[in-house]
């Protein structure tokens, strides 16, 4: 009898495939460049198409704030071995440089796992790797 893939393999198996992607991640350009189940953190690109940007130039910051919750809950829904939803119940989001750049990289980050919630951080840079926001978060966490 083999043994089941471990959570990184499922997770890369079901974000694989593009009908497992939730259409608000297609929307921001999510792609996954990096996991690490021991690190209980996922690494991903998004797109900051021209349609994000404020009047600044810059990518709105309710979308910086989404580019960090994606990467966040990732990191979470990973953690939990695929079996549960993480919705987030609060979110702070500091706005450190403008995202100009035509992509952002995000790390989220479980911090702590509990029984019932999670707490998570997240960073996001623009693609010269200049850091442009960081985030904490609270999941709840909710078996499927």
């Amino acid at each position: 009898m083999s043994a089941a893939p471990d959570p990184a393999a499922r997770f890369i198996a079901l974000f694989s495939d593009p009908a497992h992607i939730p259409a608000v991640s297609k929307h921001f350009g999510f792609e996954r460049i990096g996991l690490d189940p021991q690190a209980q953190s996922v690494e991903a690109w998004f797109a900051a198409r021209p349609e994000f940007l404020n009047p600044n130039g810059s990518v709105q910051g309710g979308i910086v704030t989404g580019f960090l919750d994606e990467a966040m809950s990732a990191a979470a829904f990973m953690s939990t071995d695929l079996k549960a939803a993480v919705p987030t119940l609060e979110m702070k989001t500091s706005f450190l440089r403008p995202l100009t750049t035509a992509r952002a990289r995000a790390l989220g980050q479980v911090a702590r796992m509990g029984s019932s919630v999670a707490f998570l951080e997240g960073r996001l840079w623009n693609e010269d790797g200049v850091l442009c926001a960081t985030a904490t978060a609270t999941a709840a966490i909710r078996p499927f």
